[in-house]
Protein backbone atom coordinates (compact mmCIF):
# COMPACT_ATOMS: atom_id res chain seq x y z
CA UNK A 1 0.00 0.00 0.00
CA UNK A 2 3.01 2.28 -0.21
CA UNK A 3 5.96 2.37 2.14
CA UNK A 4 7.23 5.38 4.02
CA UNK A 5 10.66 6.63 4.96
CA UNK A 6 11.38 9.68 7.08
CA UNK A 7 14.79 11.20 7.59
CA UNK A 8 15.52 12.81 10.99
CA UNK A 9 16.17 16.53 10.90
CA UNK A 10 19.82 16.12 11.83
CA UNK A 11 20.57 13.75 8.96
CA UNK A 12 20.84 16.23 6.16
CA UNK A 13 21.04 19.85 5.15
CA UNK A 14 18.20 20.22 2.69
CA UNK A 15 15.80 22.15 4.89
CA UNK A 16 15.66 25.89 4.31
CA UNK A 17 16.18 27.81 7.55
CA UNK A 18 16.40 31.56 6.91
CA UNK A 19 17.23 33.57 10.02
CA UNK A 20 14.82 36.34 9.06
CA UNK A 21 11.95 36.58 6.58
CA UNK A 22 11.28 40.31 6.67
CA UNK A 23 7.84 41.87 6.69
CA UNK A 24 4.78 39.64 6.81
CA UNK A 25 1.10 40.43 6.37
CA UNK A 26 0.30 36.75 5.75
CA UNK A 27 1.88 33.74 7.43
CA UNK A 28 3.43 31.54 4.75
CA UNK A 29 4.67 28.07 5.80
CA UNK A 30 8.15 27.11 4.70
CA UNK A 31 8.21 25.57 1.24
CA UNK A 32 8.11 21.79 1.03
CA UNK A 33 10.58 21.03 -1.76
CA UNK A 34 10.37 17.93 -3.99
CA UNK A 35 13.50 15.88 -4.52
CA UNK A 36 14.29 14.17 -7.85
CA UNK A 37 12.82 10.75 -8.63
CA UNK A 38 13.63 8.34 -11.47
CA UNK A 39 10.44 7.70 -13.42
CA UNK A 40 12.20 5.66 -16.11
CA UNK A 41 13.52 3.11 -13.63
CA UNK A 42 10.13 2.73 -11.90
CA UNK A 43 7.84 2.92 -14.94
CA UNK A 44 10.01 2.27 -17.97
CA UNK A 45 8.69 -1.28 -18.46
CA UNK A 46 5.04 -0.29 -18.01
CA UNK A 47 4.54 3.03 -19.81
CA UNK A 48 5.58 4.43 -23.16
CA UNK A 49 8.86 6.27 -23.35
CA UNK A 50 7.07 9.50 -24.31
CA UNK A 51 4.82 9.47 -21.23
CA UNK A 52 7.67 8.58 -18.87
CA UNK A 53 9.77 11.40 -20.32
CA UNK A 54 6.86 13.82 -20.00
CA UNK A 55 6.28 12.95 -16.35
CA UNK A 56 9.99 13.29 -15.69
CA UNK A 57 10.30 16.64 -17.47
CA UNK A 58 7.27 18.15 -15.75
CA UNK A 59 8.42 17.12 -12.29
CA UNK A 60 12.06 18.06 -12.87
CA UNK A 61 10.91 21.55 -13.81
CA UNK A 62 9.15 21.81 -10.44
CA UNK A 63 12.16 20.42 -8.54
CA UNK A 64 14.46 23.04 -10.10
CA UNK A 65 12.05 25.98 -9.75
CA UNK A 66 11.04 25.16 -6.15
CA UNK A 67 14.67 24.72 -5.14
CA UNK A 68 15.55 28.13 -6.58
CA UNK A 69 12.48 29.93 -5.25
CA UNK A 70 12.27 28.49 -1.73
CA UNK A 71 15.26 30.37 -0.22
CA UNK A 72 13.86 33.76 -1.32
CA UNK A 73 10.09 33.49 -1.54
CA UNK A 74 9.47 34.10 2.15
CA UNK A 75 11.67 37.16 2.24
CA UNK A 76 10.00 40.47 1.55
CA UNK A 77 10.30 41.37 -2.09
CA UNK A 78 9.00 44.74 -3.17
CA UNK A 79 9.76 44.28 -6.85
CA UNK A 80 6.99 42.99 -9.06
CA UNK A 81 9.12 41.04 -11.54
CA UNK A 82 12.15 38.81 -11.54
CA UNK A 83 15.25 39.11 -13.66
CA UNK A 84 13.61 36.75 -16.14
CA UNK A 85 10.46 38.84 -16.34
CA UNK A 86 7.13 37.93 -14.78
CA UNK A 87 6.51 36.30 -11.43
CA UNK A 88 8.41 33.16 -10.48
CA UNK A 89 5.59 32.38 -8.06
CA UNK A 90 3.14 32.36 -10.96
CA UNK A 91 5.57 30.32 -13.10
CA UNK A 92 5.98 27.67 -10.41
CA UNK A 93 2.23 27.61 -9.84
CA UNK A 94 1.71 27.03 -13.57
CA UNK A 95 4.30 24.25 -13.56
CA UNK A 96 2.34 22.49 -10.79
CA UNK A 97 -0.92 22.90 -12.71
CA UNK A 98 0.74 21.43 -15.83
CA UNK A 99 2.05 18.45 -13.85
CA UNK A 100 -1.11 17.55 -11.95
CA UNK A 101 -3.28 16.18 -14.83
CA UNK A 102 -0.42 13.94 -15.99
CA UNK A 103 0.37 12.82 -12.43
CA UNK A 104 -3.29 11.85 -11.86
CA UNK A 105 -2.94 9.19 -14.52
CA UNK A 106 -0.93 7.17 -11.98
CA UNK A 107 -3.96 6.93 -9.67
CA UNK A 108 -6.69 6.66 -12.31
CA UNK A 109 -9.21 3.89 -11.55
CA UNK A 110 -7.08 2.66 -8.65
CA UNK A 111 -4.12 1.84 -10.89
CA UNK A 112 -1.33 -0.11 -9.19
CA UNK A 113 1.13 2.27 -10.85
CA UNK A 114 0.44 4.64 -7.95
CA UNK A 115 2.67 2.44 -5.76
CA UNK A 116 5.63 2.18 -8.16
CA UNK A 117 7.42 5.45 -7.42
CA UNK A 118 9.00 6.60 -4.17
CA UNK A 119 8.12 10.31 -3.97
CA UNK A 120 10.38 12.38 -1.71
CA UNK A 121 9.69 15.85 -0.29
CA UNK A 122 11.64 18.01 2.16
CA UNK A 123 9.50 19.03 5.15
CA UNK A 124 9.49 22.30 7.06
CA UNK A 125 7.18 21.98 10.09
CA UNK A 126 7.91 18.33 10.88
CA UNK A 127 10.76 16.96 12.97
CA UNK A 128 11.75 14.73 10.04
CA UNK A 129 13.99 16.37 7.46
CA UNK A 130 12.14 14.70 4.61
CA UNK A 131 9.42 12.14 3.97
CA UNK A 132 9.18 9.65 1.11
CA UNK A 133 6.18 7.50 0.26
CA UNK A 134 5.47 5.00 -2.49
CA UNK A 135 2.03 6.37 -3.15
CA UNK A 136 1.10 8.83 -5.89
CA UNK A 137 -1.72 10.28 -3.75
CA UNK A 138 1.02 11.56 -1.41
CA UNK A 139 2.49 13.36 -4.42
CA UNK A 140 -0.92 14.83 -5.32
CA UNK A 141 -1.35 16.00 -1.72
CA UNK A 142 2.11 17.59 -1.73
CA UNK A 143 1.38 19.38 -5.02
CA UNK A 144 -1.90 20.86 -3.72
CA UNK A 145 -0.18 21.97 -0.51
CA UNK A 146 2.55 23.73 -2.49
CA UNK A 147 -0.07 25.40 -4.73
CA UNK A 148 -1.77 26.75 -1.60
CA UNK A 149 1.52 27.96 -0.10
CA UNK A 150 2.37 29.75 -3.35
CA UNK A 151 -1.02 31.45 -3.25
CA UNK A 152 -0.44 32.60 0.33
CA UNK A 153 2.95 33.95 -0.78
CA UNK A 154 1.31 35.92 -3.58
CA UNK A 155 -1.27 37.31 -1.16
CA UNK A 156 1.49 38.37 1.25
CA UNK A 157 3.28 40.32 -1.47
CA UNK A 158 0.03 42.06 -2.45
CA UNK A 159 -0.73 43.03 1.15
CA UNK A 160 2.60 44.63 2.02
CA UNK A 161 1.98 48.41 2.12
CA UNK A 162 3.72 50.44 -0.55
CA UNK A 163 4.51 54.13 -0.66
CA UNK A 164 1.69 55.79 -2.57
CA UNK A 165 2.14 58.13 -5.50
CA UNK A 166 1.09 61.10 -3.37
CA UNK A 167 3.99 60.43 -1.01
CA UNK A 168 1.81 59.84 2.04
CA UNK A 169 1.98 56.91 4.45
CA UNK A 170 2.45 53.49 2.80
CA UNK A 171 -0.82 51.75 2.06
CA UNK A 172 -2.34 48.75 0.31
CA UNK A 173 -4.37 49.68 -2.75
CA UNK A 174 -7.99 48.62 -3.11
CA UNK A 175 -6.98 46.73 -6.26
CA UNK A 176 -4.41 44.69 -4.29
CA UNK A 177 -6.91 43.99 -1.53
CA UNK A 178 -9.53 42.72 -3.97
CA UNK A 179 -6.95 40.60 -5.81
CA UNK A 180 -5.80 39.10 -2.49
CA UNK A 181 -9.38 38.04 -1.67
CA UNK A 182 -9.52 35.96 -4.86
CA UNK A 183 -6.11 34.44 -4.08
CA UNK A 184 -7.04 33.57 -0.49
CA UNK A 185 -10.21 31.81 -1.65
CA UNK A 186 -8.21 29.84 -4.24
CA UNK A 187 -5.70 28.79 -1.57
CA UNK A 188 -8.56 27.70 0.67
CA UNK A 189 -10.02 25.75 -2.26
CA UNK A 190 -6.80 23.80 -2.83
CA UNK A 191 -6.58 22.92 0.86
CA UNK A 192 -10.25 22.00 1.13
CA UNK A 193 -9.88 19.72 -1.90
CA UNK A 194 -6.80 18.14 -0.31
CA UNK A 195 -8.71 17.34 2.89
CA UNK A 196 -11.94 16.14 1.28
CA UNK A 197 -10.79 14.49 -1.95
CA UNK A 198 -7.13 13.46 -1.56
CA UNK A 199 -6.51 12.46 2.07
CA UNK A 200 -9.31 9.84 1.97
CA UNK A 201 -7.41 7.97 -0.78
CA UNK A 202 -4.43 7.38 1.52
CA UNK A 203 -4.63 4.29 3.76
CA UNK A 204 -5.03 5.06 7.47
CA UNK A 205 -1.49 3.87 8.20
CA UNK A 206 0.01 6.27 5.68
CA UNK A 207 -2.14 9.14 6.89
CA UNK A 208 -0.76 8.62 10.38
CA UNK A 209 2.78 8.73 8.97
CA UNK A 210 2.33 11.93 6.97
CA UNK A 211 4.63 14.78 8.01
CA UNK A 212 2.90 17.32 10.22
CA UNK A 213 3.12 19.80 7.33
CA UNK A 214 0.43 17.69 5.62
CA UNK A 215 -1.52 16.63 8.71
CA UNK A 216 -5.24 17.16 8.33
CA UNK A 217 -5.24 19.66 11.20
CA UNK A 218 -2.55 21.82 9.55
CA UNK A 219 -4.33 21.72 6.18
CA UNK A 220 -7.62 22.72 7.81
CA UNK A 221 -5.91 25.46 9.84
CA UNK A 222 -4.30 26.92 6.71
CA UNK A 223 -7.65 26.81 4.93
CA UNK A 224 -9.36 28.61 7.82
CA UNK A 225 -6.48 31.09 8.00
CA UNK A 226 -7.07 31.99 4.34
CA UNK A 227 -10.77 32.51 5.04
CA UNK A 228 -10.06 34.51 8.20
CA UNK A 229 -7.68 36.82 6.37
CA UNK A 230 -10.26 37.25 3.60
CA UNK A 231 -12.83 38.43 6.15
CA UNK A 232 -10.18 40.76 7.58
CA UNK A 233 -9.85 42.35 4.13
CA UNK A 234 -13.64 42.59 3.83
CA UNK A 235 -13.89 44.25 7.25
CA UNK A 236 -11.22 46.77 6.28
CA UNK A 237 -13.14 47.63 3.14
CA UNK A 238 -16.36 47.96 5.17
CA UNK A 239 -14.56 50.35 7.53
CA UNK A 240 -13.60 52.46 4.53
CA UNK A 241 -17.16 52.45 3.18
CA UNK A 242 -19.60 55.13 4.30
CA UNK A 243 -22.47 52.78 3.50
CA UNK A 244 -21.43 49.92 5.77
CA UNK A 245 -23.39 49.89 9.03
CA UNK A 246 -22.10 49.02 12.49
CA UNK A 247 -24.14 45.81 12.29
CA UNK A 248 -22.32 44.77 9.10
CA UNK A 249 -18.93 45.49 10.65
CA UNK A 250 -19.81 43.60 13.84
CA UNK A 251 -20.96 40.58 11.87
CA UNK A 252 -17.73 40.48 9.84
CA UNK A 253 -15.65 40.91 13.00
CA UNK A 254 -17.51 38.10 14.79
CA UNK A 255 -17.21 35.78 11.78
CA UNK A 256 -13.48 36.45 11.70
CA UNK A 257 -13.21 35.35 15.35
CA UNK A 258 -14.86 32.02 14.50
CA UNK A 259 -12.51 31.33 11.57
CA UNK A 260 -9.43 31.98 13.72
CA UNK A 261 -10.84 30.03 16.66
CA UNK A 262 -11.44 27.02 14.41
CA UNK A 263 -7.94 27.38 12.97
CA UNK A 264 -6.50 27.36 16.49
CA UNK A 265 -8.61 24.35 17.47
CA UNK A 266 -7.21 22.41 14.49
CA UNK A 267 -3.56 23.18 15.15
CA UNK A 268 -3.14 23.54 18.90
CA UNK A 269 -2.52 19.84 19.70
CA UNK A 270 -0.30 18.98 16.73
CA UNK A 271 3.41 18.23 17.30
CA UNK A 272 4.67 21.25 15.38
CA UNK A 273 8.44 21.53 15.58
CA UNK A 274 10.39 24.61 16.58
CA UNK A 275 10.90 27.02 13.72
CA UNK A 276 8.20 27.20 11.06
CA UNK A 277 5.79 25.06 13.04
CA UNK A 278 5.96 27.07 16.25
CA UNK A 279 5.77 30.30 14.26
CA UNK A 280 2.63 28.98 12.55
CA UNK A 281 0.98 28.32 15.91
CA UNK A 282 1.95 31.76 17.23
CA UNK A 283 0.55 33.48 14.13
CA UNK A 284 -2.85 31.86 14.57
CA UNK A 285 -2.89 32.71 18.29
CA UNK A 286 -2.04 36.34 17.51
CA UNK A 287 -4.71 36.70 14.84
CA UNK A 288 -7.34 35.02 17.02
CA UNK A 289 -6.72 37.47 19.87
CA UNK A 290 -6.61 40.40 17.44
CA UNK A 291 -9.93 39.34 15.91
CA UNK A 292 -11.56 39.18 19.35
CA UNK A 293 -10.45 42.75 20.03
CA UNK A 294 -12.25 43.93 16.89
CA UNK A 295 -15.38 41.90 17.56
CA UNK A 296 -15.77 43.17 21.13
CA UNK A 297 -15.17 46.73 19.95
CA UNK A 298 -18.01 46.66 17.44
CA UNK A 299 -20.25 44.70 19.81
CA UNK A 300 -19.62 47.35 22.46
CA UNK A 301 -20.51 50.20 20.10
CA UNK A 302 -23.82 48.55 19.20
CA UNK A 303 -24.66 47.81 22.84
CA UNK A 304 -23.94 51.44 23.67
CA UNK A 305 -26.67 52.48 21.26
CA UNK A 306 -29.21 50.90 23.62
CA UNK A 307 -31.32 53.05 25.93
CA UNK A 308 -31.03 51.05 29.14
CA UNK A 309 -28.56 51.05 31.98
CA UNK A 310 -27.99 47.37 31.38
CA UNK A 311 -27.04 47.83 27.72
CA UNK A 312 -24.67 50.66 28.60
CA UNK A 313 -23.10 48.53 31.31
CA UNK A 314 -22.65 45.67 28.86
CA UNK A 315 -21.15 48.12 26.37
CA UNK A 316 -18.52 49.18 28.89
CA UNK A 317 -17.63 45.55 29.63
CA UNK A 318 -17.37 44.76 25.90
CA UNK A 319 -15.16 47.78 25.22
CA UNK A 320 -12.94 46.95 28.17
CA UNK A 321 -12.59 43.42 26.80
CA UNK A 322 -11.70 44.89 23.39
CA UNK A 323 -8.99 46.99 25.02
CA UNK A 324 -7.58 44.02 26.94
CA UNK A 325 -7.55 41.81 23.85
CA UNK A 326 -5.92 44.62 21.88
CA UNK A 327 -3.11 44.83 24.44
CA UNK A 328 -2.77 41.04 24.43
CA UNK A 329 -2.63 41.02 20.62
CA UNK A 330 0.38 43.34 20.71
CA UNK A 331 2.17 40.91 23.03
CA UNK A 332 1.18 37.97 20.80
CA UNK A 333 2.44 39.86 17.76
CA UNK A 334 5.82 40.41 19.43
CA UNK A 335 6.04 36.71 20.31
CA UNK A 336 5.28 35.76 16.71
CA UNK A 337 7.82 38.15 15.20
CA UNK A 338 10.59 37.15 17.61
CA UNK A 339 10.13 33.42 16.91
CA UNK A 340 12.63 31.92 14.47
CA UNK A 341 12.72 32.76 11.61
CA UNK A 342 12.24 36.31 12.84
CA UNK A 343 9.88 38.67 11.03
CA UNK A 344 8.64 42.25 11.14
CA UNK A 345 5.24 43.91 10.95
CA UNK A 346 4.70 46.12 7.91
CA UNK A 347 3.28 49.62 8.58
CA UNK A 348 -0.24 49.33 9.95
CA UNK A 349 -3.05 49.50 7.42
CA UNK A 350 -6.64 48.40 6.98
CA UNK A 351 -8.59 46.99 9.92
CA UNK A 352 -5.85 47.13 12.53
CA UNK A 353 -4.72 50.64 11.62
CA UNK A 354 -8.26 51.82 12.32
CA UNK A 355 -8.78 49.73 15.46
CA UNK A 356 -5.37 50.56 16.95
CA UNK A 357 -6.47 54.18 17.02
CA UNK A 358 -10.13 53.70 17.94
CA UNK A 359 -10.11 50.95 20.60
CA UNK A 360 -7.96 52.74 23.23
CA UNK A 361 -9.59 56.12 22.64
CA UNK A 362 -13.23 55.00 22.49
CA UNK A 363 -12.85 52.58 25.39
CA UNK A 364 -11.38 55.27 27.62
CA UNK A 365 -14.05 57.80 26.65
CA UNK A 366 -17.12 55.56 26.94
CA UNK A 367 -15.96 53.84 30.13
CA UNK A 368 -15.45 57.22 31.79
CA UNK A 369 -18.85 58.53 30.66
CA UNK A 370 -20.75 55.42 31.72
CA UNK A 371 -18.98 55.11 35.06
CA UNK A 372 -19.96 58.72 35.77
CA UNK A 373 -23.59 57.95 34.89
CA UNK A 374 -24.10 54.60 36.57
CA UNK A 375 -23.18 52.97 39.82
CA UNK A 376 -20.48 50.31 39.93
CA UNK A 377 -23.12 47.62 40.28
CA UNK A 378 -24.58 48.52 36.89
CA UNK A 379 -21.28 47.96 35.09
CA UNK A 380 -20.65 44.34 34.13
CA UNK A 381 -17.28 43.07 35.23
CA UNK A 382 -17.20 40.28 32.63
CA UNK A 383 -17.55 40.72 28.91
CA UNK A 384 -20.90 39.81 27.32
CA UNK A 385 -21.02 36.87 24.95
CA UNK A 386 -20.34 37.73 21.33
CA UNK A 387 -23.19 37.14 18.84
CA UNK A 388 -22.94 33.80 17.03
CA UNK A 389 -23.27 34.37 13.28
CA UNK A 390 -23.24 31.60 10.68
CA UNK A 391 -20.05 31.64 8.61
CA UNK A 392 -20.85 32.98 5.15
CA UNK A 393 -17.50 32.60 3.41
CA UNK A 394 -16.55 29.29 1.80
CA UNK A 395 -13.42 28.12 -0.06
CA UNK A 396 -13.44 28.10 -3.85
CA UNK A 397 -14.90 24.86 -5.15
CA UNK A 398 -11.64 23.56 -6.59
CA UNK A 399 -11.85 20.20 -8.35
CA UNK A 400 -8.94 17.98 -9.32
CA UNK A 401 -8.35 18.29 -13.07
CA UNK A 402 -9.28 15.51 -15.47
CA UNK A 403 -6.52 13.06 -16.30
CA UNK A 404 -4.36 14.21 -19.20
CA UNK A 405 -5.51 12.79 -22.59
CA UNK A 406 -2.09 11.20 -23.15
CA UNK A 407 -3.17 8.48 -20.70
CA UNK A 408 -6.01 7.50 -23.04
CA UNK A 409 -3.47 6.59 -25.71
CA UNK A 410 -1.50 4.71 -23.06
CA UNK A 411 -4.51 2.64 -22.05
CA UNK A 412 -5.26 1.79 -25.68
CA UNK A 413 -1.77 0.60 -26.49
CA UNK A 414 -1.39 -1.76 -23.49
CA UNK A 415 1.86 -2.49 -21.64
CA UNK A 416 5.05 -2.23 -23.72
CA UNK A 417 6.03 -5.81 -22.91
CA UNK A 418 2.70 -7.11 -24.17
CA UNK A 419 3.05 -5.14 -27.40
CA UNK A 420 6.55 -6.52 -27.99
CA UNK A 421 5.34 -10.13 -27.52
CA UNK A 422 2.44 -9.45 -29.89
CA UNK A 423 4.80 -8.12 -32.57
CA UNK A 424 7.14 -11.14 -32.18
CA UNK A 425 4.15 -13.49 -32.54
CA UNK A 426 3.09 -11.78 -35.74
CA UNK A 427 6.58 -12.10 -37.23
CA UNK A 428 6.91 -15.85 -36.54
Amino acid sequence: MGCIASTPKDAGGNRRRPASIGELSVYVPGFRIPKPVDFSQALGDQLSKNLVERLSALRTRIVVMAGQEAPTVTRTRRRSATQHGGSTLADLHQALEDYLPVLLGLVKDGSQLQHNIQFVWVNQEDEAEETSMSNAWYEVLSVLHLMAVLSLSQANLLLLPRTSADGYQPKVSEESRRASVDIFLKAAGYLDCAVRHVLPHLPAALRRDLPVDLAEGVLRALCLQALGQTVDIQLGMAIDSAKATLAVKRRLACEMVKYWQQAQDNIMNLPLANGWGEKHRLFIKWKYVEARAGAYYYHGLILDEGNTEKSHGMAVAALQAADEYFKESKRSCEAFNSATPTSRNPPLWGTMKFLSEKIPRDTSSKVRINRDLYSHEKIMETAPTLPDFALALKPDDYQLPVVDPSWNDENNRGPPAANANHLRAEGS
